[in-house]
Parts: C-alpha cells; structure tokens; sequence
C-alpha cells in the first residue's frame, strides 16, 4: 500500500511541476513576427559650416515582433533573433526591461544595408530572400517561448544552421533608434566596464 501511494504522490507532483511550469510559460507569447525592408531614414541636418548632403537611402531589414506579457510588470525580457536570409543565417539578442502587462507590446531588430549587399551579392532584397524568422522569448536563461515566421510550431530549424552572430543589430545600433521612440519596449542600457 505504501509503494501504490509513493507512487500515486510522485505522480501527482509531477503533475503538479508540469502545470506550474506550463502556468509560467504561457504568461507570455508572440503574437506576429513582421519582416519588412525599410529605407535609411532621410534626415537633412548640418554639421558645422558646411552641409553635408543626405546620402542615398539604402535598404535595412527590419524585424518587429508584437508580443504579450500577463504578469502585471516584468523586470526583464531577452529577445533572440534568427533570421535566414539568402541561405544564411543571422543572429541577435536584445533585452527589454521594464515591460508593463500587455497585448500591444513591441521588439525590434534590424540588419544593416552593408550586411544585406554582401549576403544579397548587390542584389535588392526582396521578400523570397527571407527564408523566415525565428525569435525566443528567454528569462533568467530559460526560453519561454519559441515561434517562427513561416514554420509552424515550436521547431527550432535554426539548430541545424550555421549561424553567424553581430550582424543583426537593435534600433539604438541603427538610425532608427531615436524615431517611434514609444512603440518599442525599452533597452537594457550596457553595462559599464
């Protein structure tokens, strides 16, 4: 009797861990990941005494991520970014912070015009070039949440890439960062050395 209620507990705690640990995952998902190609933002201004012309607009891929968050605040969030492009595979991470509960919350990376010449060999970008997006929503070096662009459910094809880091970069990196400044959760600031 005592190994039939041994048993019957160890189960039941079991179940118990999964439903607390699946209660915590769903306090947050990703609703929609939206690439889009932008332009380099065109900003006339003047340096000194001379004017310095507006160079050309140049294409940026820009990836935005709506998501939501259930508990009330949340100190703070680390986004990764998987992006196959062109049959590579690039990636980045960027950490929100103080992120309020909510359904109309944003994350947002970008690759840069220089990054996209040399995968796209000159070529524009276009839409076919983004094989698709992966992005995980992490806390405390666990992930939460996993979901791609175009491949469905919680498969992480990008385990079987090569990837190549510090060619995505987050908006502060890019001359996006001081535009729609309230649409996007915040940054982590850097830590000082």
């Amino acid at each position: 009797m005592r190994k039939c209620s041994a048993a019957i507990a160890s189960l039941l705690l079991l179940t118990l861990s999964s439903l607390h640990s699946f209660a915590q995952r769903s306090d947050y998902d990703i609703l929609k990941i939206s690439p889009a190609v932008d332009m380099t933002p065109q900003i006339t201004f003047q340096f000194g005494p001379e004017s310095h012309p507006t160079p050309r607009s140049q294409q940026w891929l820009e990836v935005e991520v709506n998501f939501l968050a259930r508990p009330a605040w949340t100190d703070e969030l680390t986004f990764n970014y998987f992006i196959l492009l062109n049959g590579e595979c690039l990636t980045g991470s960027v950490t929100h912070i103080d992120i309020p509960a909510g359904r109309d919350l944003y994350s947002v990376m970008y690759v840069s015009p220089r990054t996209i010449a040399k995968i796209m060999n000159g070529q524009p970008l276009t839409g076919a070039a983004i094989q698709d997006v992966g992005v995980q929503i992490v806390s405390k070096g666990e992930v939460l949440v996993t979901k791609s662009y175009k491949t469905r459910g919680a498969t992480q094809w990008w385990q079987n890439q090569q990837q190549v880091s510090g060619k995505v970069l987050n908006k502060d990196q890019t001359p996006f960062g001081p535009l729609i400044w309230d649409r996007y959760e915040q940054l982590k600031a850097p830590v000082a050395q």
